[in-house]
């Protein structure tokens, strides 16, 4: 087992080496972005259509300026590449796991005191006899009886992430936002809860999160497209007034809070309060030129400053074409603020976008 990349090597003014990972199927939009961003960009798939491995022509700090200026929508996690170790496959568990403990010396900025979370993954068909929570544990073990660090899993100061392929180890370190997700891959996990009206929740949550928002912080709230009621059903929690429109019909465990107005209609039909809403969500399986008109037609109540989350459907897989003409059609009256494809999307996007 070698060590064949120096930390030198990611780390010199020429050039830094990263591992991204984005949605299955979607990888391929992120390579696209990448390379709009850094012509220099040279990749290789770990995961076919998921995980990539990158070397970009500038040093890190540079390349963490440019993605945090420009973050792609389809790269949901990437993390820097600073040891890698070759596997052969004589080697014992146990003595890989030592190796592995050994190269926390090839990373700069461990410091005493220092809250760090270990992330380890492997790539399918990696063959090795330990997990990694293994993994986890034992570099735990060394910072905190050589480091005196503080070994933690969320709120952590830096992120120390091992990729553990069929040939190779690969390890980093970084700041939690500089992985664009402090999440290990950027898979945010939630717990589902008794008597949860649907899984399209956990979207909304992770879109509270990723763009910094605070439902708690707003009053009133549209939901279009709100059956069966797992947005609503947040947003009540939260404490908002919410007003759902949808022709189906909502789950009975909601149907009648206190704080919900239900129109069982189309939108079309329906007329609200003008300039009424600060919050208005919207996650429907609709063709994005026929969601964004009735967005647009439903405008009039929402507050100037107001707040728009919405999903929109990739149908034909053609991402970026489709986001061109949607914003064409909102604007100038929105403005995007944050475009991403979360963990919980599927063959979709998640958009925040203001009402100027």
């Amino acid at each position: 087992m070698n060590n064949h990349l120096d930390k030198d090597d990611t780390t010199s003014s020429v050039s830094s080496t990263w591992i991204g990972t984005a949605n299955h199927g979607f990888a391929v939009y992120a390579v696209e972005e990448l390379r709009r961003l850094f012509p220099s960009l040279k990749f290789s798939y770990i995961v076919p259509s998921e995980i990539v491995q990158f070397t970009i022509g500038l040093p890190q700090e540079e390349v963490l300026q440019l993605l945090h200026a420009n973050e792609p929508m389809f790269l949901r996690h990437l993390h820097p590449v600073h040891v890698e170790i070759e596997r052969t496959e004589e080697v014992e568990a146990e003595a890989e796991l030592a190796a592995i403990c050994s190269h926390l010396e090839d990373l700069s900025g461990i410091h005493s005191g220092a809250k760090i979370a270990i992330q380890a993954r492997k790539s399918e068909g990696s063959n090795f006899n330990y997990s990694p929570s293994e993994i986890k544990k034992a570099l735990d073990a060394v910072l905190i009886d050589q480091y005196r660090a503080e070994a933690v899993v969320r709120d952590a100061d830096q992120i120390i992430s091992v990729f553990v392929m069929a040939d190779s180890i690969y390890m980093g370190i970084s700041r939690p936002t500089d992985n664009l997700s402090d999440w290990s891959g950027g898979a945010i996990r939630f717990r589902k809860e008794d008597g949860q009206i649907s899984r399209a929740k956990f979207k909304l949550l992770e879109a509270e999160y990723a763009f910094g928002l605070d439902f708690t912080q707003y009053r009133h709230a549209i939901d279009l497209g709100a059956a069966p009621g797992g947005w609503t059903s947040l947003l009540l929690e939260r404490g908002l007034h919410v007003t759902a429109i949808d022709p189906g019909a909502l789950d009975s465990s909601i149907i009648r809070h206190k704080r919900l107005t239900f129109y069982r209609r189309n939108a079309a039909n329906v007329k609200l309060d003008d300039n009424n809403y600060d919050l208005l969500v919207c996650d429907m399986s609709w063709n994005p030129k026929q969601t964004g008109k009735l967005l647009k037609d439903l405008l009039y109540a929402l507050q100037s400053g107001g707040t728009i989350i919405l999903t929109v459907k990739l149908m034909h897989k053609k991402p970026f074409q489709t986001i061109k003409e949607l914003l064409r059609e909102l604007e100038p009256e929105l403005s995007l603020q944050h475009a991403k494809q979360l963990f919980h999307n599927r063959e979709e996007l998640t958009l925040f976008l203001i009402k100027n």
